[in-house]
């Protein structure tokens, strides 16, 4: 050994092994809490079906007034503004007032508690419409269908409620299905795209249905209002608002 030469260093112990890690244990599949419950399509078709429950109650029983259908009551207040027999001015304006200032307060609601999310103001509006539909039914057992505080009281909760709906749906932008403005363009584009139109025919059945539920609304409506009272339909619609608005999801 010269004098230069070092001592070799000993080696480094090798590093001690790491241990394996345990197998991730796999993880659950999340669930989509707006696939939660009864699709949009379904039950957007049932509340179309309630549109029309809703209007042959008022137009019926309440004196040729509506209080879903919109487009309906702007014709029937021309025909009250020209002094046709059977139409009232003050009934239909207060429909359309009603109305108005459910739609309002219903784009407020949706802006609240719409973000991100269908589910929860589809529900939060379903519960709304459900105890306003109550409250209608409750004034309908309580008193005479022909006392004007009736009249007012039944075409102003059911209004401001299909307002308010109306302004929730139109937010959900399910196509095809408004729920309330139906029949005009529903049966227009399922003509004009049909295959006989020329086009596909591929929302056909939507469409169809769409058309179907309101008809069967009324149907139904026109038999309770005609055999029973107004208390009848009305409970029978807060009881289907009720029952969505624990049921419904946010995705079609």
């Amino acid at each position: 050994m010269t004098g230069t030469d070092h001592p070799s260093e000993p080696p480094e112990p090798p590093e001690p092994a790491e241990s394996p890690e345990p197998p991730a244990e796999p993880a659950e599949p999340s669930r989509d809490p707006e696939a939660r419950g009864v699709r949009l399509v379904p039950a957007l078709l049932l509340l179309t079906g309630v549109s029309g429950l809703i209007d042959a109650v008022t137009y019926l029983g309440l004196g040729h007034v509506f209080t879903a259908n919109m487009t309906g009551n702007v014709v029937v207040l021309g025909f009250a503004a020209a002094g046709a027999p059977g139409f009232s001015v003050p009934h239909t304006a207060t429909s359309l007032v009603c109305f108005l200032m459910g739609a309002a307060i219903g784009g407020r609601v949706v802006r609240r508690v719409g973000e991100g999310s269908r589910r929860t103001p589809a529900r939060v509006t379903l519960a709304t419409e459900a105890l306003l539909m109550a409250v209608s039914a409750a004034v309908a057992f309580t008193t005479s269908d022909h006392a004007p505080a009736t009249v007012y009281a039944i075409i102003a909760l059911t209004a401001f409620a299909m307002g308010l709906r109306n302004a929730t749906v139109r937010k959900l932008a399910v196509r095809d299905l408004s729920t309330t403005t139906v029949v005009t363009m529903t049966l227009t584009g399922l003509a004009s795209e049909s295959r006989a139109g020329g086009g596909t025919g591929r929302r056909s059945p939507r469409r169809t249905a769409s058309v179907t539920a309101m008809f069967a609304g009324a149907v139904l409506g026109a038999v309770l209002v005609l055999h029973n009272d107004l208390a009848i339909p009305l409970l029978l619609a807060a009881v289907t608002s009720a029952v969505l608005a624990l049921t419904v999801s946010g995705k079609e």
